[in-house]
This record gives C-alpha cells, sequence and structure tokens, in this order.
C-alpha cells in the first residue's frame, strides 16, 4: 500500500475549500476550512440561465470550480499544478505515478460516480472535490479523502475513472491539481484585507447584472415570472431545484455565508480589524435568513403553504437588501 506520508483526514464543510486546506496543511502552513475560503475570495452570488442543471438554471453562492484552488496561490505564495487529459487511460496513469512518489493530489468528480456517497446524495453534478492520498497495490483500490465525508474511504479503480471522467455541464476531464512549491504564510495584515475587497468588487461593483447582489434581484424577477398556481408542477420544479442548489450542493447559499463569516472572526485579530467581528455576526443573521427563505420554498413545494412565487421573490429582495449593505459596511471596514 502506497500513500501520502503523514496525511490525515478531516471533515469539512465543503468540497473544494476542505480539499485546499487539507493541501496547505499538509504541505505545512496550518490553515483552516473557513480562512481558506476567505483568503481566496470564494464568496459571490450569481445567477446563471444560460447554464442548465437537468434543463434549470445554475444558482451559485460562491466563485465557480477552481476559483479557490487559483485564489489561494497569490496570498500564500506558492503555485498549484493542475492537469487535464483527452484520454482516460493516460489520466488514470498520471495519477498513479503521483500517488506512488507520495503526492497527496485533488480530483474533481462526478458526485453520480462515487459508490460510497449516500444514495441521496448522488445526481449528475461533476465539480466535486476531493483527495486521493494513496492506493493499494493489491486489490487497486484507491484510498480517498472526501471532505464531506466523516471518515476517509476506499473506490475502486472503475468507478473513480468514471467519476472523473462523467461528460456533461462542468465536465471534469480527470483534472488533478497538486503543490508545484510549498505555501508561505502571509502576510496577514495585507492579504486580509485584499481578499475582502476583491469579496466586495464582486457583491456590488460587477457591471455584470447576474453577478452579487445585482444577480440577487434578477433572480427574484424570475420568480415573479413563474406560472405559480396557472401550472404548479413547473413552479415547484423551478423553486425546488432552487433549494437543491442553496442547501443540497456543497454547504449552500446559508452555509458559504456562515462560513464567511467565520473567517472574518478569524480575520479580525489577524489583520488588527476589529469591527470584523460585528460584521461577522451580521452575515450570520443574513445567513439564517437565506435558511429561512429555503424553509419557505419547502413549504410550498410540499403544499403545507400556499404556492405563491411572488412572496419568494419578495423574499429575495429583502435578502439583496441586506447584503448590499452589509458588504458597503464591509467595504469600509477593510478601506
Amino acid at each position: 500500500m502506497t500513500t501520502s506520508p503523514g496525511f490525515v483526514h478531516r471533515q469539512a464543510s465543503h468540497c473544494e475549500s476542505g480539499v485546499m486546506s487539507a493541501i496547505v496543511r499538509h504541505n505545512g502552513l496550518p490553515l483552516s476550512e473557513p480562512m481558506a475560503f476567505g483568503l481566496a475570495s470564494a464568496l459571490t452570488f450569481a445567477y446563471l440561465p444560460f447554464i442548465k442543471l437537468s434543463g434549470l438554471p445554475l444558482v451559485s453562492y460562491r466563485m465557480p470550480p477552481g476559483a479557490i484552488i487559483r485564489g489561494l496561490q497569490k496570498p500564500l505564495r506558492f503555485s498549484m499544478r493542475t492537469e487535464t487529459f483527452r484520454r482516460p487511460g493516460r489520466g488514470v496513469a498520471r495519477l498513479d505515478e503521483l500517488l506512488d512518489a507520495g503526492c497527496l493530489v485533488g480530483l474533481q468528480v462526478s458526485v453520480f460516480w462515487l459508490p460510497f456517497m449516500p444514495p441521496d446524495f448522488r445526481f449528475h453534478f461533476n465539480a466535486h472535490n476531493l483527495l486521493a492520498y494513496g492506493r493499494d497495490g493489491e486489490s487497486g483500490d484507491y484510498l480517498l479523502s472526501d471532505p464531506v465525508l466523516e471518515d476517509s474511504v476506499r473506490c475502486a479503480p472503475a468507478d473513480l475513472a468514471k467519476a472523473r471522467f462523467a461528460k456533461g455541464a462542468l465536465a471534469p476531464k480527470g483534472l488533478i491539481y497538486y503543490p508545484a512549491t510549498p505555501p508561505r504564510e502571509p502576510d496577514w495584515r495585507r492579504a486580509i484585507p485584499a481578499s475582502i475587497k476583491k469579496t466586495v468588487r464582486m457583491m456590488l461593483c460587477t457591471p455584470l447584472p447576474i453577478i452579487g447582489v445585482r444577480g440577487i434581484e434578477r433572480l427574484a424577477r424570475a420568480f415573479d415570472r413563474l406560472p405559480g398556481v396557472a401550472d404548479p408542477q413547473a413552479s415547484k420544479r423551478y423553486i425546488g431545484h432552487l433549494v437543491r442548489m442553496q442547501e443540497e450542493i456543497g454547504t449552500g447559499g446559508a452555509g458559504f455565508r456562515f462560513m464567511y463569516a467565520a473567517f472574518l472572526e478569524e480575520a479580525a485579530p489577524l489583520a488588527a480589524r476589529p469591527a470584523l467581528v460585528d460584521l461577522a455576526a451580521e452575515l450570520v443573521g443574513i445567513g439564517d435568513g437565506w435558511r429561512e427563505f429555503a424553509l419557505a420554498t419547502a413549504r410550498m413545494i410540499r403544499d403545507r403553504d400556499p404556492l405563491d412565487p411572488k412572496r419568494l421573490a419578495g423574499l429575495l429582495r429583502g435578502q439583496g437588501a441586506r447584503e448590499k449593505a452589509f458588504f458597503a459596511a464591509l467595504g469600509k471596514a477593510v478601506k
């Protein structure tokens, strides 16, 4: 059996931030998952009607897949090497080569083809991240650390190959990634404000009307256009999809807000910005608001409350207003 020496599995809230914090820790720099998420400026909102999942628009509460991998390199002054493959055979051989050399390797995979995932979690989502830290020379099984699971797992080669080379939206193409140079501790008083300013710009200043707080408003208008009781099944399918995007993929909308709040609280003493502690508490309240929105949608889907897309649109607008005020205050706190 070949393993990456000294690797310790640790459960995380979200796959990419969990994988990257694990890689950085394994390579000598202690880094929490919230700090990895915040330093990479990974928080945002995006309503992307031109990207479809099961025929419905993609809604994201964080930056696109790979943003945390890329975003940590500048503040931590290290480089990651990424590789994709046209032929699955070459991708399998390259992963085996790295593991046999004792490397810890990040992978992008499809959740659907992972046999160790609970059945309710196995749907066609191609941007899940996990770590390979070794393989069993006798059985050929890969030793995997999936951040969303409590314990490390094994996976047969054929199953992992299917997951790595799945087709469809966000197809992973066998993506692997690993450090080319070791991370270094940043100048916290410069790195933290810089990362926060980038997040504030993304939420408030992007020219695209589908990103940031303007994206929340655009989604609210989409809810206004739903047929409601005129076509309840179509409306329920749409709002049910949004609940899945918010609460079941990664940490969901509320969970990402909670994680960023934890980042702000941890960052306050490192950056000598005590105002971030109070702003962290405010963001927790905003996260609670997203959870209340999810509960309202779920009650309508299950016919516990009358189907009323316009009411949900109003809740979305309320969340957008709160986030607009919050990020404006956050920007002032790091000037």
